[in-house]
This record gives structure tokens, C-alpha cells and sequence, in this order.
């Protein structure tokens, strides 16, 4: 499956926050639990800050725009359509991830250890449907 969107994750990488910068520095090279994480990578339709193929699990990185009626309503909806995917999104503000990263980290840490414990199916059925 060609992956989609390959200039556009190269641009925003390029032009990475400070939170982002400060952010992948603890996450790549598989400093975390030997998980591997990617910075702006496409999953479905969307560009994920951070993505673990491995463990289905997105990271974001959220900016003030995120905060306002309009952001928090599309990210709601990206949430949705990714957990349906059967990632998981786990949000961080910019602020968070620059005043306090250990912290950021730690739950990072947290979330992947349960996922490695309990591994999400790699074909989730739709609307968390079981057989």
C-alpha cells in the first residue's frame, strides 16, 4: 500500500515546533521501551506528529489552535476516525511537552508497556464490533 501525503510529512517535519523538536528527542531512536516512533507519518487521512506502527499509537502534539471550539471539534472527529483504525491518540500541549517532558514521557512509557502487555489487533472490526 503506497503510503500517501510523502511531501507534505517531509515539509511538516522540516518545519517541526519547538515541542516537537523537544518531543522527538526522547522518542526516536527507540529510546522508549525499544519502540519505534516516526515523525509525521500518514495514517489513513491524516498526518500524525508522532506514530509507533507497532503499538498503533499516535502522539500529538497540540498548539493553542487546538484549544479553540473549532479545533478541539476536528480533532475529536480525527480522534474518532483514528480509533476506529484501531490507533490509539494520546494528546500532549506544547506547553506541557516544554515545561514538564519527563512527565510527557512517563505516560508515554506508561501507555506503551500496556500496550506491549495487551498488543491492539492489527484488523480492528469497525465500531469496536466483536465476533
Amino acid at each position: 500500500m503506497k503510503r500517501q501525503n510523502i511531501e507534505k510529512c517531509r515539509n511538516l517535519r522540516k518545519k517541526q515546533s519547538d515541542a516537537e523538536k523537544k518531543l522527538w528527542e526522547v522518542l526516536r531512536n527507540r529510546q522508549l521501551k525499544g519502540a519505534k516512533f516516526r515523525r509525521q507519518f500518514p495514517v489513513g487521512r491524516y498526518i500524525l506528529d508522532f506514530y509507533c506502527p507497532e503499538y498503533r499509537l499516535g502522539i500529538e502534539a497540540d498548539g493553542g489552535q487546538h484549544y479553540e471550539d473549532k479545533g478541539r471539534q476536528k480533532d475529536g472527529l480525527r480522534t474518532r476516525e483514528l480509533n476506529e483504525l484501531g490507533v490509539k491518540i494520546v494528546r500532549f500541549s506544547d506547553r506541557e511537552i516544554l515545561t514538564n517532558i519527563d512527565g510527557v514521557y512517563e505516560t508515554i512509557q506508561s501507555i506503551v508497556e500496556k500496550r506491549k502487555a495487551n498488543p491492539p489487533h492489527l484488523n480492528p472490526l469497525p465500531n469496536g464490533e466483536r465476533k
